[in-house]
């Protein structure tokens, strides 16, 4: 009797099953020959008699990877992968969003990772710190990646314009978005594309280079006793002065385990030494950045070269664009909100936000590339297909885009959205836009929770629960159900709000209405860009 060594559930036909089951078995001596050879002829009927042995191991290596479950912990997905390739562990230590912002998808990064054509370990910004030391440590372990060659996952763009290559665009406009009393400072920032002939579709990201506050710059030099004009060489190998290696080149906000290491060890006062070994052991402390660093060691000599080693590359900021060239023509629009807050004394600043809502003027230069949208975040190809749409906040994004391109196609399906923040008198962005697809009949419906506004707090996802039977029917006649925003906790608790109402307007069972969502995801209705 022969042994099955492909489980009837993996994604063969019957006749690639029984190729795989004999060549597997026979390679470890556990089937007959004559089993064996019954089941290389099957498969030379099946046209696979063609299959070699590094091919049928890769096929028989397909899978549903189970790591790749955003609501799992990392440690919890490492554990999945421990036994698999190299590959397959890097996968599991990303953020398992596919959300595009490394320029790849989860999969594909880990393996360029793997096979060395990618050496920019720190790309998957969902995933911050954690993500970031989990793939050194893995990449460390292995003893370096492959510098085997692998073929490059760059998107082509008919404009000849990506991520390794930018186009160097014209900023029009960066207009304050809040009212008078907001605690906010959202921009709806306007990007000329010129003649560059970069095209994009709604749903899709912009690429944005940022450049570091040239205050923040200079501190950094004043602390390392550097000379800001002398030259240094950059990892493109051009010679630069510093000052502008700093602003341009180098992350200055998280500390690498490399800066960490070289302070160590050179500094001699021992609490400092202390506090730094707990830091490259446990982690900085949210905010902690490469000036905090620095000033702990105040006085301590540095070498500028080993120092520049030490820091990681200038990665590119993705938003989620916000207009349809239906629309707007060789434009580009974004929704940005400012970052900026006080940690121990000193102001902390968005990078790439800061720079698009202070430190740029119209007419400024700017460096951007288009990242294709991923996992059909896109309008409906027929474009009579509901849409329901939640994008709190900055998360509206995309669905300006996809209303505008709704109305210039005179699409007639409904289209619905959910939006919030905190106040509706300061915080209701593009209330004037939404206002007037409402009027016009683009818009059917359009639901707001504004959370400071009342004496309990009222998020989207309430929203939806006070909408539960009109949002069942409208899934139950083809809706596609779209969410944009932050991953941590709005798209949490909308995705729990969701198995809810299904579980209540289908009576079904939690587990049901969860199969009846996991459906929904394969069919490509219910798709989410979360970061």
């Amino acid at each position: 009797m022969s042994t099955s060594l492909i489980p009837e559930s993996a994604p063969f036909t019957k006749e690639q099953r029984a190729w795989l089951n004999g060549f597997f078995s026979g390679m470890m001596g556990m089937q007959s020959s004559g089993d064996s050879a019954a089941a290389m002829q099957v498969a030379a009927a099946g046209g696979l008699n063609t299959l070699e042995p590094q091919q049928a191991i890769e096929a028989a290596e397909e899978e549903d990877f189970p790591w790749h479950d955003d609501s799992l912990p990392i440690v919890d997905r490492m554990e999945l992968a421990k036994e698999r390739p190299m590959e397959r562990q890097l996968m599991a230590a990303m953020a398992q969003l596919n959300c595009g912002s490394c320029g790849y998808l989860c999969q594909t990064y880990a393996e360029a990772i793997a096979s060395g054509e990618e050496s920019n370990l720190t790309l998957c910004s969902p995933g911050g710190k954690e993500t970031a030391k989990m793939v050194k440590k893995l990449v460390k372990a292995s003893g370096g990646a492959s510098t085997g060659a692998a073929k490059s996952t760059e998107p082509s763009a008919d404009s000849g314009y990506s991520r390794k290559r930018p186009y160097e665009a014209t900023l029009l406009e960066s207009r304050p978005l809040n009212g008078p009393g907001s605690a906010k400072d959202t921009r709806h920032v306007v990007i000329d594309l010129a003649d560059s002939g970069i095209h994009y579709e709604v749903g899709d990201a912009l690429g944005v280079y940022p450049s570091n506050c040239c205050d923040l710059a200079k501190q950094v030099i004043q602390c390392i006793e550097a000379d800001p004009q002398s030259l240094v060489t950059v990892s493109d190998g051009s010679e630069v002065q510093l000052l502008d290696a700093l602003c341009h080149h180098y992350c200055l906000k998280d500390p690498s385990d490399e800066l960490l290491e070289l302070m160590i060890s050179d500094v001699r006062d021992s609490s400092v030494k202390g506090r730094l070994v707990a830091m490259l052991e446990d982690g900085v402390p949210e905010g902690y950045d490469v000036l905090d660093v620095l000033q702990e060691v105040q006085g301590m000599p540095v070498d500028v070269k080993s120092f520049l080693e030490t820091l990681g590359p200038m990665n590119a900021r993705l938003y989620s664009i916000a207009s349809s060239q239906k629309q707007v023509g060789n434009q580009v629009c974004l929704t940005v909100g400012k970052v900026a807050y006080d940690r121990e004394g000193r102001l902390r600043k968005g990078v790439a936000s800061t720079m698009l809502a202070e430190r740029l003027s119209p007419g400024d230069s700017i460096r951007v590339f288009t990242q294709p949208n991923h996992g059909g975040f896109t309008v409906p190809e027929k474009n009579d297909v509901p849409m329901i749409m939640v994008g709190p906040g900055t998360g509206v994004a995309p669905f300006l885009a996809f209303l505008q391109e709704r109305k210039a196609t005179a699409a007639p399906g409904d289209n619905w959205l959910f939006f919030g923040d905190q106040h509706e008198s300061c915080d209701f962005l593009y209330k004037e836009e939404l206002d007037s697809y409402t009027s016009d009949g683009t818009l059917n419906r359009l639901d707001t929770a504004f959370s400071r506004d009342g004496e309990s707090k009222v998020y989207v996802q309430d929203r939806m629960r006070q909408q539960a039977e009109e949002l069942y029917r409208w899934l139950e006649r083809g809706a596609v159900f779209y969410v944009c925003g932050d991953a941590k906790r709005m798209a949490v608790d909308v995705d729990r709000a969701l198995v809810e109402i299904i579980a209540d307007q289908a009576g079904l069972s939690l587990d049901d209405a969860q199969a009846y969502l996991k459906q929904l995801s394969a069919d490509k209705r219910y798709v989410r860009d979360v970061y």
